[in-house]
């Protein structure tokens, strides 16, 4: 009798492209991917700190490059992931939030939230894919969305307009994608501890409304979505596109 064996979640020999690769959500993601043995180019804006990261993960004996690249200037995204691609895998970590009551919301934060979260992330995912189908590679392609993107939040209505819209994108292009083997799905954290959240966790009556809401007690951490993101990413998922996976600790259940 052939038994059945679990799919390896080993990385080797593929090319990761990480955004927002030398902080919170985004540096978890990168060192997951470079733990399970793919090659991650590192996005940041900053090149210094995309330079040191890059230095970092090389002293830990992983594969690691820098490239540092501002995602929300379309034309040099696309000719960086075209001259240094084609990538097996993308994580697009790269995000921002404004918080205010919707009713102070300013066209200024909107614009620079949405230029971000929804528009360079769109861009971005379409170049990762335009490289793979020209290779005529498969490949995997994982957008780092919120909780946000499934219910709504006090002063986040910016914020949770993109992650909607990113959620839709994300399942249009899976489909649209899809013969050509090319995986798209999205990581809907809840509030993790990263300076992104800082300001946000550091409120006592907005720190006991987020643990109130997630049934688990407790604030996530950085490694909550580092294996969900080597999954993601592996063999283990062949058969998962256009969906979410969800690591709120109970937020979205009830």
């Amino acid at each position: 009798m052939t038994l059945p064996r679990t799919p390896s979640m080993r990385l080797d020999g593929k090319r990761a492209l990480v955004t927002g690769a030398t902080s919170g959500i985004g540096e978890g993601c990168a060192v997951a991917l470079a733990e399970a043995g793919a090659h991650v180019t590192l996005v940041a804006r900053t090149a210094s700190a995309c330079d040191a990261q890059a230095e970092v993960f090389q002293s830990q004996g992983w594969d690691a490059a820098a490239m540092p690249l501002d995602i929300c200037d379309v034309a040099a995204t696309e000719a960086a992931v075209a001259a240094n691609g084609p990538f097996d895998i993308l994580v697009n970590s790269a995000g921002l939030a404004r918080h205010s009551a919707a009713i102070e919301t300013t066209e200024g934060d909107y614009d620079a939230v949405t230029d971000l979260n929804v528009k360079a992330a769109y861009f971005l995912t379409r170049a990762v894919a335009k490289g793979l189908i020209v290779a005529g590679k498969p490949g995997s392609l994982i957008n780092i969305s919120s909780q946000m993107g499934h219910v709504g939040g006090i002063d986040r209505a910016v914020y949770c307009a993109t992650k909607h819209a990113l959620e839709g994108m994300t399942k249009s292009m899976a489909i649209e994608w899809a013969p050509h083997q090319i995986r798209v799905n999205t990581i809907c954290p809840t509030f993790i501890r990263t300076p992104l959240a800082e300001k946000t966790l550091a409120n006592p009556e907005r720190r006991a409304w987020i643990e109130e809401k997630i049934k688990l007690g407790r604030v996530g951490e950085v490694e909550d979505i580092m294996g969900a993101t080597t999954f993601l990413a592996s063999d283990a998922a062949a058969l998962i596109t256009g969906t979410h996976l969800i690591i709120d600790g109970g937020w979205t259940a009830g």
